[in-house]
């Protein structure tokens, strides 16, 4: 690795429950900002909906603040600080 890609992230993996989430940084002449892509995250609670759905706007920049909608108790949109568009999704049944 150059001296100057030393702090990018190679790889990374998340694991969390039974789901894997892998990612990492390109060297900055392959970057290119997100376009055509959204990461949407589902999840039963709404109240931890919202508190990543504030994590992840924080420094970014709110689409859709996340509110209660006909289809859901709650749901945003938002694109992160690294340019990376969000859907928060949380299930109506929870």
């Amino acid at each position: 690795m150059p001296a100057e890609l030393s702090k990018q992230i190679m790889h990374a993996t998340l694991k969390f429950g039974d789901n894997i989430l892998m990612g990492a940084d390109c060297p900055p002449d392959y970057y290119l900002k997100p376009a055509g892509i959204t990461v949407s995250i589902g999840l039963k609670d709404a109240t931890e909906g919202e508190r990543i759905f504030n994590a992840l706007a924080e420094g970014g920049t709110v689409k859709m603040p996340f509110q209660k909608t006909f289809w859901s108790p709650g749901f945003g949109m938002c694109i992160d600080r690294f340019d990376i568009p969000w859907m928060v999704n949380c299930d109506v049944n929870a």
